[in-house]
Protein backbone atom coordinates (compact mmCIF):
# COMPACT_ATOMS: atom_id res chain seq x y z
CA UNK A 1 0.00 0.00 0.00
CA UNK A 2 1.24 3.57 -0.78
CA UNK A 3 0.40 6.41 0.76
CA UNK A 4 2.54 9.85 -0.73
CA UNK A 5 5.40 7.93 -1.82
CA UNK A 6 6.13 6.02 1.01
CA UNK A 7 5.58 1.98 0.75
CA UNK A 8 4.75 -0.06 4.01
CA UNK A 9 8.31 -2.19 3.66
CA UNK A 10 9.99 1.08 4.98
CA UNK A 11 8.06 1.81 8.49
CA UNK A 12 9.83 3.64 11.22
CA UNK A 13 12.82 2.71 12.72
CA UNK A 14 14.29 0.46 9.85
CA UNK A 15 17.10 1.31 8.17
CA UNK A 16 16.97 1.66 4.20
CA UNK A 17 19.20 -0.88 2.94
CA UNK A 18 22.54 0.76 1.82
CA UNK A 19 25.28 -0.44 -1.02
CA UNK A 20 28.02 0.28 1.89
CA UNK A 21 30.91 -2.30 2.00
CA UNK A 22 30.75 -4.35 5.35
CA UNK A 23 34.23 -4.67 5.59
CA UNK A 24 35.04 -1.16 4.77
CA UNK A 25 32.53 -0.40 8.04
CA UNK A 26 33.87 -3.21 9.81
CA UNK A 27 38.03 -1.11 9.47
CA UNK A 28 36.31 2.33 10.34
CA UNK A 29 34.84 0.69 13.57
CA UNK A 30 37.69 -0.88 14.69
CA UNK A 31 39.93 2.25 13.70
CA UNK A 32 37.10 4.71 16.18
CA UNK A 33 37.53 1.79 19.11
CA UNK A 34 41.26 2.47 18.74
CA UNK A 35 41.07 6.22 18.35
CA UNK A 36 38.95 5.67 21.90
CA UNK A 37 40.94 3.00 23.93
CA UNK A 38 43.86 5.25 23.06
CA UNK A 39 41.88 8.58 24.22
CA UNK A 40 41.06 6.83 27.50
CA UNK A 41 44.76 5.65 28.31
CA UNK A 42 45.65 9.43 27.61
CA UNK A 43 43.13 10.44 30.19
CA UNK A 44 44.34 7.65 32.86
CA UNK A 45 47.17 8.72 31.89
CA UNK A 46 46.51 12.69 32.84
CA UNK A 47 44.23 11.80 36.12
CA UNK A 48 47.12 9.96 37.17
CA UNK A 49 49.42 12.84 36.77
CA UNK A 50 46.59 15.21 38.04
CA UNK A 51 46.65 13.30 41.71
CA UNK A 52 50.52 13.26 41.73
CA UNK A 53 50.50 16.84 40.91
CA UNK A 54 47.87 17.27 44.11
CA UNK A 55 49.90 15.68 46.27
CA UNK A 56 52.96 17.81 45.72
CA UNK A 57 50.27 21.03 45.76
CA UNK A 58 49.29 19.75 49.27
CA UNK A 59 52.95 18.73 50.45
CA UNK A 60 53.67 22.71 49.86
CA UNK A 61 50.71 23.89 51.30
CA UNK A 62 51.91 22.09 54.47
CA UNK A 63 55.51 23.22 54.24
CA UNK A 64 54.25 26.78 53.76
CA UNK A 65 51.73 26.90 56.65
CA UNK A 66 55.19 25.64 58.75
CA UNK A 67 57.32 28.10 57.24
CA UNK A 68 54.53 31.07 58.16
CA UNK A 69 53.98 29.81 61.88
CA UNK A 70 58.09 29.90 62.03
CA UNK A 71 58.27 33.25 60.57
CA UNK A 72 54.95 34.52 62.90
CA UNK A 73 57.10 33.19 65.98
CA UNK A 74 60.46 34.70 65.07
CA UNK A 75 58.81 38.36 64.46
CA UNK A 76 57.05 38.18 67.81
CA UNK A 77 60.38 36.92 69.52
CA UNK A 78 61.74 40.25 67.96
CA UNK A 79 59.47 42.66 68.61
CA UNK A 80 59.34 41.40 72.56
CA UNK A 81 63.35 42.27 72.32
CA UNK A 82 62.70 45.60 71.37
Amino acid sequence: MAFNGYYESLAWGQPEPESRDIVKDAIRKEQVLKEIVAAQDDLRALLARVHSVQGDVDKLTSENATLQMYIDNLTMQMAKRK
